[in-house]
């Protein structure tokens, strides 16, 4: 399991692209497209569709308040000591922040039954959310050196180094209706099915060779718990304390329930206005499959028997020791949309600024896009955006033809971009055109 964690913050590190939802921002006013109903439900495509599984409706995004892409370039070129690269070194914050979001669907259809339109799909989704604190890097780089000595050293004191993984199945089906010529309203019931969930906080971690009062000790001091809930997961335990996790099975661990709602109301003949919430829901873990430590660890080793660290998780260093199962809840990451825009052209052409706020379990993130829509018809959409994010400004795009849909919220200009997603779909129309 320990590898899956490390593969996570891998991720995050090495593929710095950008996380706000698991959803395509471009495509919001894109009226030919189904993806636009991820980010609204009351948001009804032209026609019915069946996506693909898998590549009919993928995303894949991942972001860092602090890495680029020349960072992985970096990165690679260090043979694997990564923190060692001064270069990645030099970049980081006080707090790095690290997210990583996936979204598919294996089954997604949708259909219009008179003036209603129904959506049902099957999905996998995982979320990671993650904090590292620069003293983390500072305490690998130290402890990495060759010959390294304690002797003189200032004590290392790392904290708020939090991670929380969160990972389900959506069974889902969606209902949207004009209720008149300028008000549509729609919402989404979703099953949810949870495969895992992770909670680990590491509040303080200290490490001090001078306050042991002995030559050859080390004070260690942790401040950690730990919440996890999967099937087939293990703590494995070394003299009453946790040094790894062990997942060798795959099931279904919790069960919970999860909401979308959406509305569109059109303000006069070319201005409409938007607003949606996403993800309200909760996931209840059960306790046969739920495993909870928390440090205890106030001790004096000895620093021959002392194994430096090379991992930016390392459960040895935690304290972590066994308490006592119990089932627990978790709540979805909601996301508030809200968009408007002015069509021209007799609405082949429009422009809109959404807004979308990601309420995150370790940080809120807000972002503001300007876009260009051009919908000759519904074979062909294309749309060109602008983003205000937190931390810089960017470029994206996004394209329909047939039933190809690809875009990206993030452009990448060739520089130390910390911001690139993607989204495929590839969809076969289903029933008749809806009328205009």
């Amino acid at each position: 399991m320990r590898k899956l964690l490390l593969l996570g913050f891998c991720i995050s590190l090495f593929v710095p692209t950008a996380m706000q939802a698991q959803y395509l921002r471009s495509s919001y006013f894109m009226e030919g497209s189904s993806t636009r109903m991820q980010l609204n439900p009351a948001s009804q495509p032209k026609r019915g569709y069946v996506n693909l599984p898998v590549i009919g409706s993928l995303t894949a995004e991942v972001s860092s308040n602090s890495l680029g892409i020349q960072d992985v370039i970096d990165i690679f070129d260090s043979d694997g000591e990564f923190y060692n690269n001064d270069k990645f070194y030099n970049r980081l914050k006080g707090m790095n922040e690290l997210n990583i979001s996936l979204n598919t669907d294996v089954i997604s259809f949708g259909f219009y039954k008179g003036k209603s339109f129904w959506s049902f799909n099957v999905g996998a989704r995982v979320d990671v959310d993650a904090t590292i604190p620069k003293t983390m890097f500072e305490y690998l780089r130290a402890v990495d050196v060759e010959n390294f000595n304690w002797e003189g050293q200032q004590a290392f004191n790392i904290q708020n180094e939090k991670l929380r993984l969160n990972s389900y199945i959506e069974v889902g089906a969606g209902y949207s209706r004009a209720i008149n010529e300028r008000l549509t309203i729609g919402g989404k019931a979703k099953l949810l099915l949870g495969a895992g969930n992770i909670n680990l906080k590491i509040n303080q971690l200290y490490i001090s060779a001078k306050e042991a009062g002995i030559d050859s000790e080390l004070q260690l001091k942790a401040d950690a718990y730990l919440e996890a809930s999967a099937k087939g997961l293990d703590l494995e335990e070394e003299n009453g304390y946790i040094t790894d996790l062990d997942y060798n099975n795959f099931g279904i661990s919790g069960y919970g329930a999860g909401f979308d709602l959406g509305a569109s109301y059109q303000v006069m003949k070319n201005l409409t206005f938007s607003a949606a919430i996403l993800d309200l829901g909760f996931i209840s873990w059960g306790k046969s499959s739920t495993q909870i430590a928390e440090s205890n660890k106030n001790t004096i080793i000895n620093k021959d028997n002392y194994g430096d660290s090379s991992e930016v998780l390392d459960f040895e260093l935690y304290g972590l020791q066994k308490k006592e199962n119990k089932s627990r809840t978790t709540s979805l990451s909601p996301t508030m949309v809200l968009g408007g825009e002015y069509g021209l052209l007799d609405n082949k052409l429009g422009l809109g600024l959404l807004s979308t706020t990601r309420f995150g379990q370790l940080k809120t993130y807000s972002e503001l896009t300007l876009s260009a829509n051009y919908r000759p018809n519904t074979l062909i959409n294309a749309s060109l955006s602008y983003s205000m994010i937190q931390g810089g400004e960017t470029f994206g795009i996004a394209f329909k033809v047939g039933p190809l849909m690809l875009g990206t919220d993030y452009m990448y200009f060739g520089n130390n971009s910390k911001h690139v997603n993607a989204f495929i779909g590839l969809s076969i129309p289903l029933g008749k055109k809806s009328s205009d």
